[in-house]
């Protein structure tokens, strides 16, 4: 479901408990992450978890990969997804076209647009030439290509 509509289906609540988990680095810690998650999710009532995407797209297929498992064990996820570094196949859309393919194949229903952060190792953040400039040009796409099948958020 869409975390909107979830909000909106308890109008008078006044608090609502999100989950957040970032992609670890190594394999065992996705797998203490796998636990986490399980025992998060059997321990509180969170509305939904966001999934955060890497600094420069450093974790972008880890982050798809634990968004889409936390979808498939119960969890909403929230996906964040930024405009930083997505080509793919020499093209700079490409990357977050795939990205929102698969999300939305495997269930996910929302996303946090960011333009993103620097690539590793830059100081200043530079859009990919023919890519996405801010995280309203990531939105446009969204809606231009899956229409209101994504709920987005904007940060």
């Amino acid at each position: 479901p869409k975390i909107i509509d979830l909000l909106n289906k308890d109008p008078e609540g006044l608090a609502h408990v999100s989950l957040e988990y970032f992609p670890p680095r190594t394999e065992q810690g996705v797998k203490n992450l796998h636990a986490r998650m399980e025992r998060m999710l059997t321990n509180t009532k969170c509305l939904y978890t966001d999934m955060t995407w890497g600094a420069g797209g450093s974790t972008a297929e880890l982050s798809l990969e634990l968004a889409l498992h936390a979808q498939k064990t119960g969890h909403v996820s929230n996906l964040h997804l930024t405009c930083t570094n997505m080509e793919k196949d020499g093209d700079p859309i490409k990357g977050v076209h795939d990205a929102l393919q698969a999300a939305f194949d495997g269930g996910i229903r929302n996303i946090v647009a960011l333009r993103g952060d620097p690539q590793e190792g830059e100081n200043e953040w530079t859009a990919t030439k023919g890519g996405f400039t801010c995280a309203l040009d990531l939105v446009k796409y969204i809606r231009k290509e899956f229409g209101d099948d994504f709920g987005v958020s904007v940060a």
